[in-house]
């Protein structure tokens, strides 16, 4: 054949060079949903499996999970947009949302430890999307042993694949919460032993990224941070201790103070309680989960949670059974761009 005899290779190449473009720019701009697991299954779903509904509306399936597991973060974001992933550990890691696999409504998604090089015994404890890293903006984050620390977002702007130090942590010390702040919110953390401190975040300092940070809350011997919120995400607090006790009060109960002090009871303990294991801001119209630690799941209201003072226990919110403890709490939140709100589940 004449192609045979006279053919030969190629001698021109079809790229991208000439026009200035990558692979990225082919992927197109559009919103999706991502959703990650308690143990760390992550996916990417089209907003189309989203759809509003009219009032009265029964929902649509969730995606199946393991036993004990359950959905901890789910938002709205791009595909374009950088979804960024803190550790326990103080380490920080980084993905585009097209990086994230696409999967159906139904489906379990991808375990993160495929996607990200965790080191061993790394966990996610807070995951944040970032359109753009802008002046003026900053994360602010709180450890179990009372150290805080704010950054400008302006300094993780450039994460590698094995992941950049988010923080320096102490011996025995793990990073427990991080949010995305403009500088004008007030900070609270409560400890397990019922401990709440209030502050102005303009009272720490803005420091590098690996900085150690300041002492946000003195702590009694053994007591741990076990949450940290913002003044602007509800008007009470939700506290939940280890026995399924718990209660709302509002947060103008808690007079802002200096960083730094041992804070005010925010929870009587007792025998009948044990300590506290979580907290949230809420409003009265929220909805939350409450987790034990066989993996039982029961989600309420918050108006029908006792609103009450500083120094109480609350009232029962769960049955345990014997010897079971409420392992975590979560928040139920609402997306508004839908007119039937989809549930969407706030760590």
């Amino acid at each position: 054949m004449i192609r045979d005899k006279y053919g030969d290779g190629r001698r021109t190449d079809i790229g991208f060079d000439e026009f200035d473009i990558s692979m990225e720019d082919l992927i197109p701009r559009e919103d999706v949903v991502i959703t990650m697991t308690k143990r760390g299954y992550i996916k990417r779903m089209s907003t189309d499996n989203f759809k509003s509904q009219n009032r009265g509306g029964r929902g649509i399936k969730g995606m199946q999970t393991i036993e004990e597991d359950y959905v901890e973060e789910l938002f709205m974001t791009n595909t374009h947009h950088y979804i960024m992933f803190f550790t326990n550990k103080g380490r920080v890691y980084r993905l585009k949302g097209y990086e994230i696999p696409e999967s159906g409504r139904t489906s379990r998604g991808t375990a993160i430890i495929n996607l990200l090089q965790l080191m061993p015994e790394e966990q996610i404890s807070a995951v944040i999307p970032i359109e753009e890293y802008r002046d003026g903006e900053y994360l602010f984050m709180a450890t179990k042993k009372g150290l805080v620390k704010k950054t400008s977002i302006k300094e993780y702007a450039n994460v590698r694949k094995t992941g950049l130090a988010a923080i320096t942590l102490r011996e025995e010390d793990e990073l427990i919460e991080v949010k995305y702040t403009d500088n004008n919110s007030d900070i609270f953390l409560i400890t397990q032993y019922g401990q709440c401190i209030r502050f102005d975040e303009k009272d720490v300092r803005s420091t590098g990224r690996t900085s150690m940070g300041v002492r946000g809350m003195n702590l009694a011997d053994g007591d741990e941070v076990i949450g940290m919120q913002l003044d602007s995400q509800g008007e009470q607090l939700l506290i939940v201790s280890e026995k399924g006790m718990g209660k709302r009060t509002s947060i103008d109960e808690f007079t802002a103070q200096n960083r730094g002090g041992k804070g005010v009871r925010c929870y009587k303990i007792t025998g009948k309680t044990g300590n506290v294991v979580g907290f949230k801001s809420v409003n009265e119209d929220d909805e939350i989960m409450i987790i034990n630690t066989d993996g039982i799941i029961i989600k309420m209201r918050c108006e029908g949670i006792s609103v009450l003072g500083r120094v109480t226990s609350g009232v029962k919110l769960i049955n345990l059974p014997e010897g079971g403890m409420v392992a975590s709490i979560a928040k139920v939140r609402k997306d508004d761009s839908e007119e039937e709100e989809e549930e969407i589940t706030e760590k």
